[in-house]
């Protein structure tokens, strides 16, 4: 039992992994949504009711993530390579590829990578560089949060107990198990995901020339406002929506605002 209905899944092999995604319909051009650390696909079943029936959102669940499969391997080229071949799998493709945090990063590295597959890019707050002094704390570190508690309320707690202000977002993917509540993601993979993920993105960031638009909280502790101004000057064709007041997540934090920078954007392809 999860923490919530689920949106419902669908699977597909993807390089010999069982990856899961929602497919939330529509008749328009295909958009490709991928997830950050820690998150799942019905994270943008918001967005894609506010884009309606005239947009057709899939939102893959990444691998280590969810009720996807897991092989070790969580290098960013596995990310990339594993929304390559998906993409090409359901002959989505050339779609607009939107992604939050790491898979901000998956999004444009597809985007230079793949050009074919890519019409458009959406990053929502991940910055070109990934390192420390640039970003204070590339790395969450979750090592000490527990493995199960007793009630979904409890994990709630032990998490905010580590410094987070509001746990919603990584209790998406709260399950409860035999002996007790935990997550869905393994620890110590996301981890090390994570300190895979640092380092500096400026060349495959620059290497697209499609339309593209980054979507900025200006309270957020990953991506600087000065790189958000960076990036938007040095990449032609990219349009920069800031959100004053909002941090990391801003399609929780401003889900109206968010959808509507995002269907505007849509609106100008």
């Amino acid at each position: 039992m999860e923490n919530e209905p689920s949106v419902p899944l669908r699977y597909a092999d993807v390089r010999g992994l069982r990856l899961a995604y929602a497919d939330f319909g529509g008749t328009g051009r295909p958009l490709l949504a991928l997830h950050g650390h820690f998150g799942r696909a019905r994270m943008f079943a918001p967005l894609a009711a506010a884009l309606g029936s005239g947009h057709r959102v899939i939102a893959l669940e990444q691998r280590a993530h969810g009720r996807s499969g897991r092989d070790g391997d969580v290098h960013p080229d596995a990310y990339l390579e594993d929304a390559a071949t998906f993409l090409r799998d359901l002959g989505a493709g050339p779609a607009v590829v939107l992604g939050h945090s790491a898979g901000g990063v998956t999004a444009f590295r597809l985007a230079a990578r793949h050009p074919e597959l890519v019409a458009a890019l959406i990053v929502e707050d991940h910055g070109a560089l990934n390192r420390q002094p640039d970003v204070a704390n590339p790395v969450l570190d979750i090592s000490g949060w527990p493995r199960r508690t007793g009630s979904l309320a409890g994990l709630r707690r032990a998490v905010e107990a580590h410094g987070i202000p509001d746990a919603g977002y990584f209790l998406e993917s709260a399950t409860e198990y035999e002996d007790g509540w935990g997550f869905l993601f393994d620890h110590d993979q996301l981890m090390e995901s994570q300190r895979l993920l640092m380092g500096d993105w400026w060349p495959d960031w620059l290497a697209s020339t499609c339309p593209a638009l980054l979507i900025h909280g200006t309270e957020s502790f990953v991506l600087p406002t000065a790189m958000a101004h960076a990036m938007a000057e040095r990449r032609p064709r990219t349009t920069l929506r800031e959100f004053p007041g909002r941090g990391h997540w801003v399609h929780d934090e401003d889900p109206e605002g968010f959808a509507r920078a995002v269907a505007d954007f849509l609106a100008t392809l």
